[in-house]
C-alpha cells in the first residue's frame, strides 16, 4: 500500500529551505502543487504554492512563535550549523531538530526526512577518516561508529520525537551535494565555478587541490534534484517508512578523468594532482579583490568571493587520505531508481550559474 495525501492535505514543511539540498526540495514540491512552508532566516524566491517562514532555527521560542499556527503534514529537516568543536556541533545541531519537532507538535505531522552524510560512516570532522572504518561501498546497515556525531544525535532525537508524536521518518545519507545556493557552507559546485572563473581572468592553471588518493579513486556525488527527489519518495510510499537510505547520482568516477571534462566547460587548462596536495585556500587566498573586480566586469550579482567559494569544504572532500563511495541498492530496491550522470549534474549547474549571472558567460 502506498501512503497518499489528497491535493487540499499535501502540505510540506522545508526546514533550511535556502539551501542547496532545501531550495531543491522546495523546486520539486512546487513543481508537483504542493503547499510548501518554506522556513529560513531570509525569505528566498517566489514559486507557485511556497510561502516563507523566517524563524532562527537555534531559538526554541522564536520556533515556537513561526510555527504556533502551522500545520504542515511532511517535513524535510536539510539545515545545519557548523560549529567549531564536535560536543558543540551535537549540542546545536540535535537541538534544532529536538526544538523543531517539539515546535510541530500540534501539527499532524505524518512523516520527517532528515538529510545527514556521509560522515555517519566516516565519523565527525575532529575524527574524520580515523580508527576502524567500514569498507567500500558504505552500506546502511553498518553499525556506528565509536565516537560523537552529530549526525547520530540528530537522528536519535528524531527516533524520540517519532515515538512521542506517532510520525514515521527517513534519514538520508548524501556523499558531496551539488545544487544551486549562494552563502552556502559546503558548495563545490559554485566553489569550483569560482576557481574556474579566476584561473580564466588570471590565465593561470586550473588545478586540482586534493590528495593522490581521490586523483586516482573511484567516488561518487549527489545531485541535490536526487537527494530531493528521493526524500519526496520516502515521505510519499510505505517503502520509505522508518529507514536510512544513502542517496548518490548512482555513477561512479575518478576526478582524474573527470577533473579535465569539467576544464573543457570553463576553457581553463587543467593540471592533475602532482606530489602533493595544492589547496584552494592556499591558491585563491587573497584573491576576493580580483572576484570584485570580475563581478564588476561582467556584471555578476554577487561580488562577495566569501559568498561564493568555500574553498575550505572543497579542500577537506578532495583532500581525503581514504576511499569513499556507497552502496545504493537498498533504494534501488525499494522502488527508488532515479540515476544522474555527474559531470551532466556538473554542467547542467554550470549552465544555471552562469544564466543567473553568477559566473561569468562562455566567451569571457
Amino acid at each position: 500500500m502506498t501512503i497518499t495525501t489528497q491535493p487540499h492535505t499535501r502540505t510540506a514543511l522545508v526546514v533550511g529551505a535556502s539551501g542547496i539540498t532545501g531550495s531543491a526540495v522546495v523546486d520539486q514540491l512546487s513543481a508537483e502543487g504542493w503547499r510548501v512552508l518554506a522556513l529560513a532566516r531570509r525569505s528566498g524566491r517566489k514559486l507557485p504554492g511556497v510561502r516563507w517562514i523566517q524563524a532562527d532555527l537555534r531559538s526554541a521560542t522564536d520556533l515556537n512563535r513561526a510555527l504556533a499556527d502551522e500545520m504542515p503534514e511532511q517535513v524535510f529537516f536539510t539545515a545545519w550549523s557548523r560549529q567549531a568543536t564536535e560536543e558543540l556541533n551535537i549540542e546545536v545541531n540535535a537541538g534544532m531538530v529536538r526544538d523543531l519537532l517539539a515546535a510541530l507538535a500540534h501539527a499532524p505531522v505524518r512523516h520527517v526526512a532528515l538529510v545527514t552524510g556521509l560522515k555517519h560512516y566516516l565519523g565527525p570532522f575532529e575524527a574524520y577518516g580515523q580508527g576502524d572504518m567500514p569498507d567500500t561501498p558504505f552500506s546502511e546497515d553498518v553499525p556506528r561508529l565509536d565516537v560523537a556525531n552529530f549526525y547520530y544525535a540528530q537522528e536519535d532525537e528524531l527516533f524520540a520525537a517519532s515515538t512521542r508524536q506517532g510520525f514515521t521518518w527517513s534519514v538520508h545519507r548524501s556523499h558531496t551535494v551539488i545544487g544551486h545556493a549562494v552563502g552556502n557552507l559546503m558548495n563545490m559546485g559554485l566553489t569550483l565555478s569560482a576557481q574556474a572563473a579566476l584561473c580564466k581572468h588570471l590565465h593561470i592553471p586550473f588545478v586540482f587541490p586534493g590528495s593522490a588518493t581521490q586523483w586516482n579513486g573511484v567516488t561518487d556525488m549527489t545531485d541535490a534534484t536526487i537527494l530531493a527527489e528521493q526524500m519526496v519518495w520516502a515521505a510519499t510510499t510505505d517503502a520509505g517508512v522508518n529507514e536510512a537510505f544513502n542517496v548518490v547520482n548512482g555513477d561512479v568516477f575518478r576526478w582524474r578523468a573527470m577533473w579535465p571534462k569539467i576544464a573543457a566547460y570553463f576553457g581553463v587548462e587543467p593540471e592533475g594532482f602532482v606530489d602533493e596536495p595544492r589547496p584552494l585556500e592556499v591558491q585563491m587566498a587573497g584573491l576576493e579583490p580580483v572576484w570584485a573586480e570580475l563581478a564588476a566586469q561582467h556584471g555578476l550579482v554577487e561580488s562577495d568571493l566569501g559568498r561564493i567559494a568555500s574553498w575550505w569544504h572543497t579542500d577537506a572532500d578532495l583532500g581525503r587520505n581514504i576511499e569513499v563511495f556507497t552502496d545504493i541498492t537498498k533504494s534501488r530496491l525499494a522502488g527508488f531508481t532515479p540515476h544522474h550522470r555527474t559531470i551532466d549534474s556538473f554542467t547542467s549547474l554550470f549552465d544555471r550559474y552562469r544564466a543567473e549571472k553568477l559566473i561569468p558567460q562562455a566567451d569571457v
